[in-house]
């Protein structure tokens, strides 16, 4: 098929060229890159990518279409894609629908380019940044006008624009041993189904519900999960999460939920150069030395101290775990209280299955069993 030309114009005005893919037009996002070899379909429709144009580093992209099972949520998420090369067939016998007839019905603009590899070096270079892609303009410095009048991701609160407008029950799958508050600020699919798959009846809420909302429910734990935008601008989410933890709820949460943890912890949280993105990353267990390959999507990281505990509101707290690439917090725990988070995903869909424990170990704070936080993390 013939593609129109395409252009991808970053804000420090790097220009890359290539044919439109997926939908014709243009959008606007935070340009990221994701290093997965796989899972292609739940990065489109995670909605941590809300916001993101997402370039993937894996060559060929495509491969095996799009199926009705594996979305993250009910729609792509990514405000644009970014590949090297399209598939020209989607070879799965699950595809319903091949990738480029997704995207364009739900009008995703991409690009086919052959600079991925530039790219992505250029941005681990100089960092994130916002960037544009569009298939209607051929003027590299009029898109680059358009570019610099986008929104930034620092102090941008999306999880508002993600979460589920009204709340919704997931079932537990066999007898029902707990029931779970999840507050969404941009959940996962997955996630839910590995809690009811333990027998958690999981409430999942809108991102701005409340505490008094959370304990209404008199749930036996509280999961603050991932989501989009810089966690400083969701001060709601934080204060939301102090009352839960006043109130003695085991909590857990993971990815933008460990960033709103360490908030209400009295912590910091900052822009990382390029984020973490893709299904291998190496973390440690600062506890028993462990280490687990495991999948991320974050572009902020918790500043915490390193060297041994520190004091909170809500008693002592640790780092539980570290990244080994660049040893940023990958975890928290408070010592004295059943609650504990992390950066990464467990339920990693896709990626690699080393952390799924972690919804077995908020299932032992539920039960009491390690309510003074001593048990395996």
């Amino acid at each position: 098929m013939t593609r129109p030309a395409a252009m991808l114009v970053l804000e420090d005005g790097r220009v890359f060229h290539g044919v439109a893919f997926g939908a014709e037009g243009e959008t606007f996002g935070e340009m990221v890159f994701n290093t997965g070899m796989t899972g292609y379909q739940e990065t489109l429709t995670d909605p941590s990518y809300a916001g993101q144009i997402v370039a993937m580093t894996a060559p060929h992209i495509g491969n095996t279409g799009v199926n009705d099972e594996d979305p993250e949520s009910g729609r792509i998420q990514v405000a644009g894609y970014v590949v090297r090369e399209p598939s020209p067939i989607a070879s799965s016998w699950r595809a319903r629908r091949t990738l480029e007839e997704e995207l364009r019905a739900q009008g995703i603009v991409g690009i086919a380019m052959p600079g991925t590899r530039a790219l992505t070096r250029h941005l681990r270079d100089k960092g994130a940044m916002r960037g544009g892609i569009s298939s209607v303009e051929t003027d590299p410095q009029a898109l680059l006008e358009r570019v610099l009048a986008s929104p930034s991701m620092e102090g941008a609160d999306l999880a508002r624009t993600v979460t589920t407008p009204e709340p919704y029950v997931v079932p537990a799958v066999g007898p029902k041993r707990y029931t779970v508050a999840a507050v969404d600020l941009g959940i996962k699919a997955m996630i839910p189904r590995y809690m009811a798959e333990r027998g958690c009846q999981v409430h999942v809420l809108p991102a701005t519900s409340t505490a008094e909302d959370i304990l209404a429910l008199d749930p036996d734990g509280v999961f603050f999960s991932n989501g989009p935008g810089d966690p400083a601008a969701t001060g709601y989410a934080v204060e939301t999460l102090r009352g839960v933890l006043q109130a003695g709820k085991p909590f857990f949460g993971i990815c933008l939920g460990n960033q709103i943890f360490g908030r209400a912890l009295g912590l910091g949280t900052y822009k990382l150069r390029f984020g973490h993105r893709g299904i291998n990353q190496p973390v440690r267990d600062r506890r028993t030395g462990r280490v687990e390959i495991s999948a991320h999507n974050h572009g902020f990281a918790v500043d915490a101290p390193l060297d041994g505990p520190f004091d909170t509101p809500f008693g002592r707290a640790e780092v539980s775990h570290v990244n080994l690439n660049d040893g940023c917090v990958e975890g928290l725990r408070l010592l004295d209280y059943p609650a504990f988070s992390v950066q990464y995903h467990p339920e990693a869909a896709a990626g690699p299955h080393d952390s799924t424990s972690l919804f077995d170990r908020f299932c032992e704070l539920m039960d009491g069993k390690a309510a003074n936080g001593k048990a395996r993390a």
